[in-house]
């Protein structure tokens, strides 16, 4: 039996070293919620045993020390703190109940709500205005300067409207969807995924080369400033919209509420509201809304006294892994999947998992029949967190196929990942022949997997170009529906052909080419042709794009199967030019939101407002300049309501466009 203390011993030795995993390495071994339980359990043992805490144990520390790190250590001009955590509404009476205590007077106060980002905090150093140096949080007292890769986040601003010496504190962040496109852009490189958009926005912001970091398509949302008193503000609700008004992108979901009552309320709404958000967030911070109560609170050893982190609940749920089976991807990669005993997870059953990669199982130490902790990160999507090692242990290893389990030809390793060879495994094509033909790419509506799998079992298709060979007759003759749905497909098909460069750059699947690769592409060369024939220097000369990356793309465009493919495309009539080229700059400088239902799809008013030089955001704040709003417009249209926003629906937008470039529609 333990004593308390070599209890509280481990636990220190135990949570430095998942800090040290956490903060430098950004490699995390065990969840957010349960390194919150052995910090939990170390902060009430010491309460119980004061005479034990010591200077250094993590309850009074904050992340990590730098160490082993290719960045200059820089101390903080003001020091950075971590927050407390609530877990419940009775943390968050406790919360109030100390702040009356301390201040001698009961009241119910006024705080200011906003999402705990699940990214990396930075502090912005800016002398007469001008941003001269970036740093991570560190330990608080000292950070990396990290300068270079934040020059790229557009939500940082290079100079402010006013000469203002300020420290400006906020969250650098990957959003979700950029995260699944980074995750396959790597895993078809060969190289590790990762495992969460945090860990993805650290690694991404801490690169030695600040051009893969600009690559990455890092955000950042902005919160707090080193000294308050400095803005000349008297509320954070103040503080946030001079963020705002000094051009830092701010999350605009904050909530004024009181009291611990109006907190709880404010805090499920936004709980609710937390899958429709474009980032990770893990919590609700719960801050004082008068800032000159601040400096009369004042802060223990680590955290502020005027401000708490109301965590979101774990969605974590142990279940036992069946079988693992395995998937050939369209670029032959053969992924490991894990069928699960269906588990209720944040609003829905979970029943299979991706593994990744031989790596990643291998770091598991996975066997079939082991019970695992699986997560919803961001509360999308699911990933198993680590083996229940407590749980009776399965017997069977995983064991990885040797040959293709849809074609039957032998594997090739290529790195860390396994990959079948065959130009012509249904497989491959299968998936080629759906990301070619879906939403983002091509958009070819009505072509569904059904139909490509009937499509590749028949041999009237082998890959997408075959696509634009296909007859009316040949559709009816498969579906076995009215003629007046295969010539719908047959139209979709031919509407394809005019998509643009863009999108067929982006359903072409060269590895490393997600959405915002294509577009820098597409504005930077303007024809498929000029790709074709740009050296790795000129592709590695486009905004954004690494030499890793741009490597990958030359070598993707010099194979013979896709010259042999781009020429059947071209043979089929399909439009190699950007649709949208920069026509103007008689938009430069504003900023447009787009929702509700508009005439015309979202994506395509959005591209032509770009080619004027504008700005598409996907969040109401401060810098937006216009939201363009349809019927059915909801949250984006309150928020812009609130901050006085310009609205205009779309009668609006043609009489501005009339005065912005002397043309109604664009």
């Amino acid at each position: 039996m333990q004593t308390p203390k070599q209890r509280i011993m481990e636990l220190r030795e135990l949570i430095r070293y998942h800090n040290y995993r956490y903060y430098v390495l950004d490699k995390p071994e065990i969840s957010d919620a349960e390194y919150d339980r052995l910090l939990q359990e170390l902060r009430a043992l010491e309460e119980a045993h004061p005479e034990l805490i010591i200077p250094d144990s993590p309850t009074q520390t904050v992340g990590s020390a730098i160490l082993e790190t290719p960045f200059t250590p820089v101390p903080h001009p003001t020091r950075m703190y971590s927050l407390g955590n609530a877990f419940s509404q009775d943390d968050i009476a406790d919360f109030e109940a100390s702040i009356n205590r301390f201040l001698g007077r009961e009241e119910s106060r006024e705080y200011v709500l906003e999402y705990k980002i699940d990214g990396l905090s930075v502090n912005l150093i800016y002398e007469e205005g001008v941003f001269r140096q970036g740093l991570t949080r560190g330990d608080g007292l000292t950070g990396e300067d990290v300068t270079p890769n934040l020059l790229a986040i557009p939500d940082i601003p290079r100079q402010l409207p006013q000469p203002l010496d300020l420290e400006v504190r906020g969250e650098i962040y990957l959003p979700i969807q950029t995260f699944l496109e980074l995750n396959t852009q790597l895993e078809e490189a060969g190289e590790p995924p990762f495992k969460n958009p945090r860990n993805a926005a650290a690694g991404s912001l801490r690169q030695k080369d600040p051009r893969i970091s600009a690559s990455r398509g890092l955000r950042g949302l902005f919160y707090g400033v080193g000294r308050p008193e400095s803005l000349g503000v008297g509320t954070q609700q103040e503080l946030l919209e001079k963020l705002g008004q000094l051009g830092f992108s701010v999350d605009p979901h904050y909530q004024v509420v009181r009291g611990v009552e109006g907190i709880e309320q404010g805090y499920q709404a936004m709980l609710a509201a937390r899958k429709s958000l474009p980032f990770e967030a893990d919590g609700v911070t719960v801050k004082l809304n008068n800032l000159s109560l601040w400096s009369e609170l004042g802060y223990t050893a680590k955290t502020p006294r005027f401000a708490i982190a109301y965590k979101f609940p774990a969605e974590e749920k142990t279940t036992r892994v069946l079988r693992v089976i395995f998937q050939v991807g369209r670029t032959g990669r053969v992924t490991p999947v894990a069928e699960l005993e269906p588990v209720f997870l944040d609003g829905s059953t979970v029943s299979r998992v991706t593994l990744h990669n031989e790596s990643y199982v291998q770091e598991l130490g996975l066997r079939i029949g082991d019970t695992v902790l699986v997560h919803k990160s961001g509360g999308v999507i699911p990933e198993v967190l680590r083996v229940v090692t407590e749980a009776p242990r399965g017997h069977a290893p995983v064991e990885w196929p040797t040959h293709c389990p849809e074609c039957g030809t032998a594997l090739e390793l290529s790195g860390k990942i396994h990959l079948c060879p065959n130009p012509l495994c249904p497989a491959k094509a299968f998936e080629a022949i759906r990301h070619f033909a879906s939403r983002r790419a091509m958009d070819i509506q009505g072509l569904g997997e059904k139909l490509i799998e009937q499509l590749l079992e028949t041999g009237l298709v082998r890959d997408a170009a075959d696509l634009y060979n296909l007859k009316k007759e040949d559709i009816a003759a498969l579906e076995r529906k009215a003629e007046k749905s295969a010539q719908n497909l047959i139209e979709q098909i031919e509407a394809s052909k005019s998509r643009g460069l863009e999108r067929l750059l982006f359903a072409l699947g060269i590895p490393q080419v997600g959405e915002s690769t294509a577009r820098a592409l597409a504005k930077r060369f303007g024809h498929l042709d000029s790709i074709l024939k740009a050296t790795v220097e000129e592709l590695d000369a486009v905004p954004d794009i690494a030499e890793t990356t741009a490597q990958a793309i030359h070598q993707a465009l010099a194979r013979p199967e896709m010259q042999s493919f781009i020429e059947r495309l071209r043979a089929a009539g399909l439009v190699f030019e950007a649709r949208e080229k920069q026509q103007s700059q008689a938009l430069e400088g504003l900023t447009f939101v787009l929702t509700g239902e508009l005439s015309r799809p979202r994506e395509e008013v959005a591209r032509q407002l770009e080619a004027h030089g504008a700005k598409i955001s996907g969040s109401v704040s401060r810098k937006t300049s216009y939201v363009i709003a349809g019927p059915g417009a909801g949250s984006k249209l309150s928020k812009a309501k609130e901050l006085g926003i310009p609205i205009l629906d779309e009668a609006g937008l043609r009489a501005l466009l009339e005065q912005k470039i002397g043309a109604a529609s664009i």
